[in-house]
């Protein structure tokens, strides 16, 4: 057996002292997340968190720094993640677009909520990302090549 990770993109969206997360229907009912989600064939690691962000929160986000790269493994579902998140600026949102499947609601929360929902976060992944952001994790988007 070949193993190989599940690559995702996800996007650390801060504005006005909250953080733009979604609250998604999964296996273990209700959990938020940062919008993100699978990289697809033919995208740049970019398209692939400004798709994730637009199809999960209806707002457009525009990458402005690689935050981290983070590897978690689903304790129960034997699966390793392999997550690029990219934290930048939001922009437009359009009131009249659906959301993803699965995908309850866009919500902004502040940090101690946050931190007080970790019982509801999709993996630590969530909370992780938004610690680091908060420390100002940046690298630069050029740090990453695509041929």
């Amino acid at each position: 057996m070949i193993w190989k990770p599940n690559v995702t993109v996800a996007a650390v969206i801060e504005q006005n002292g909250k953080f733009l997360l979604v609250e998604e229907q999964t296996d273990q009912g209700l959990l938020f997340n940062q919008p993100a989600g699978h990289w697809e064939p033919g995208e740049t690691l970019e398209q692939g968190v400004i798709r994730e962000a637009r199809e999960e929160t209806a707002y457009i986000f525009t990458p402005q720094w690689l935050q981290g790269i983070y590897s978690w493994r689903h304790p129960r579902k034997e699966i390793t993640y392999l997550r690029f998140a990219f934290s930048g600026q939001v922009g437009a949102h359009d009131q009249q677009q659906a959301l993803d499947d699965g995908i309850v609601r866009a919500v902004w929360l502040t940090v101690e909520e946050i931190r007080q929902s970790q019982s509801r976060h999709r993996s630590p992944l969530v909370l992780q990302c938004v610690e680091d952001h908060l420390t100002g994790k940046r690298f630069p988007l050029d740090l990453i090549t695509h041929r």
